[in-house]
């Protein structure tokens, strides 16, 4: 008879294609099961950690439900900080692991409840009578709250016979929120009148748009009202007419765009949470601007916001376009009146800083324009974020992701390429990572290589320090000592592992990037680019938090 975990696997099979993870005693079981599947690919990992990031990664890059799998104890514990991080970033993920038995905690078990909980996880046991029925639940847990679960699969209950295997429902999701009542039809109408008497009105779209399917709404919404338009990082890409849009906004946003939106009058976010980063630490918006905010969070998320609209940005988008329409309202004529392009520009740098080591801005705007179009970005924690998302331009929201910035962790890079590659087979994948948060998840070198070979490549800012601590403390002059790191030789360790490596101590040896992306796939290896960078060169979001901190 089927055992409790083939009802396990059987359930998790119909709302996931892809698990990652590390096999242990306790998911030896489940992962059999998975095995015997034909529609679920098993992906292994190095670190249980790298099993969390890679499942998170994929869900980013596809939009699909995320699935991760570790054994009890230290499997779990190993996952804590990955799991944190996906809490924090709302991404919809099941956790499947091993625990104790039902008997009682042995002496090498832990409350993993308890712990799960404190990171905002909530945990599913799974029982003999209703494994499959216990796995619907943490998904339709998941998928409706935005939020990973952990379905926990007791050590003693995981071979025990459970029965025929069952048909599996879908999980019930609620409907879309739109506004609701006089009150949001009345807030709807004054969004509408205020974008329709705007001289200068802008609309700034977050990764709340991106997740309601509002691109097309959004667009239409800005074509309408003549609109400028912005993004989030987490969003980037999102509006596709590009000779109207300022790029990201925030500390990573090019200096003239953020002029120009401070010129804005009128200006309507739509689903983004608008943190410090974002409204640079409240400096985003002129004093005089009115901000409207549409968001699924019960209430505003920022002092500065004027009028707030509960709902789904496409719907509310959507209800917006139609009050226009009904008031016969014309284009503010904004967004002709002004060249964009050159307001998004960022620095070249000077090739070579004063310490003779290159200048990060220089390597970032080489790479932007030798990186193959069709790639997906994913980003470590660490100083070095801001080059990639300033200098990299990508095509939607789901081909630049950053794990770990959520819960403003390092050494989630090496694993996420993972969960991109597979989400997006037919890109390149580029990874972006610090030698600190590098070398934290080296782990997973191996596996970003064994399943990105032909079409990845890592770009390592190697400033021989962790530079977000010598920018924030050390010019402070707290002890510099731990902040730096002896330098590590990542092409020596990447081609330990079958990649290629490059060191890079002028812009020209980026020439090996221009000969491999015209390589044939098959025969080419993942690309590692050790850039010697000097840490002398400060990203402004870092300059901005030094502002602030001083």
């Amino acid at each position: 008879m089927p055992t409790v975990s083939a009802h396990v696997a059987h359930a998790l099979a119909q709302h996931v294609d892809h698990v990652f993870g590390v096999m242990g005693n306790g998911n030896a079981y489940v992962l059999d099961s998975l095995d015997r599947s034909t529609s679920v690919t098993y992906t292994a990992v190095r670190h249980e950690a790298g099993g969390v990031v890679a499942a998170d990664a994929y869900h980013r890059a596809s939009g699909g439900l995320a699935a991760a799998t570790a054994t009890y104890g230290a499997g779990f514990t190993n996952t804590v900080t990955s799991l944190a991080e996906s809490v924090q970033a709302g991404v919809p993920l099941v956790l499947v692991v091993g625990d104790g038995p039902t008997s009682g905690p042995r002496p090498w078990d832990v409350d993993q409840i308890a712990l799960a909980s404190a990171v905002g996880a909530r945990t599913y046991t799974v029982g003999r009578t209703d494994a499959a029925a216990t796995v619907v639940i943490a998904v339709e847990h998941a998928l409706t709250y935005r939020v990973p679960t952990v379905l926990a699969v007791p050590y003693d209950v995981a071979t025990v016979d459970a029965g025929p295997l069952p048909e599996v429902p879908a999980p019930r999701l609620p409907a879309r929120l739109a506004p609701r009542g006089d009150f949001g039809a009345g807030a709807v109408r004054e969004i509408a009148a205020a974008l329709a008497g705007a001289e200068r009105p802008f609309l700034l779209a977050g990764r709340g748009a991106w997740l309601s399917g509002a691109a097309g709404s959004l667009a239409e919404l800005a074509d309408r009202t003549g609109a400028v338009t912005a993004t989030t990082t987490l969003a980037r890409g999102l509006f596709a007419r590009q000779e109207f849009d300022l790029g990201v906004t925030g500390g990573f946003g090019a200096e003239g765009a953020m002029g120009l939106v401070r010129r804005a009058d009128v200006a309507v976010v739509f689903g983004a949470s608008l943190n410090q980063f974002t409204m640079r630490f409240g400096e985003l918006f002129a004093p005089g601007t009115r901000v409207f905010q549409v968001d699924v969070a019960p209430t505003a998320t920022h002092p500065h916001v004027g009028g707030y609209v509960r709902g789904d940005a496409d719907l509310v988008a959507r209800a917006v376009l139609d009050e226009l329409a009904r008031t016969d309202a014309g284009s503010s004529g904004w967004r002709e009146s002004v060249d964009v392009a050159p307001l998004r520009a960022y620095a070249d740098g000077d090739g070579t800083a004063p310490d003779g080591r290159l200048d990060p801005r220089s390597v970032a705007s080489v790479l932007g324009r030798t990186l193959p179009a069709d790639r997906v970005v994913v980003s470590d924690g660490g100083h070095f974020i801001g080059w990639a998302n300033m200098y990299w331009p990508v095509a939607a929201p789901d081909r630049m992701m950053m794990v770990g910035t959520a819960f403003q962790s390092i050494g989630q890079g090496w694993p996420s390429v993972v969960g991109a590659a597979l989400a997006k087979p037919g890109a390149t994948v580029v990874l972006t990572t610090g030698d600190g948060g590098g070398l934290m998840a080296l782990a997973d070198l191996e596996s970003a290589v064994r399943v990105a070979a032909g079409r990845g490549v890592a770009v390592v800012w190697n400033d021989a320090a962790y530079g977000a601590e010598v920018n924030l403390y050390g010019l402070k002059g707290l002890a510099r000592g731990p902040m730096l790191i002896p330098e590590v030789d990542f092409a020596a360790l990447a081609e330990g592992v079958g990649a290629e490596g490059v060191v890079v101590r002028e812009t020209g040896d980026l020439d090996r990037l221009v000969s491999w992306a015209q390589e044939p796939e098959e025969s080419r290896r993942f690309l590692v680019l050790d850039c010697r960078i000097s840490g002398q060169v400060v990203a402004p979001y870092q300059e901005e938090i030094i502002r602030v901190n001083s």
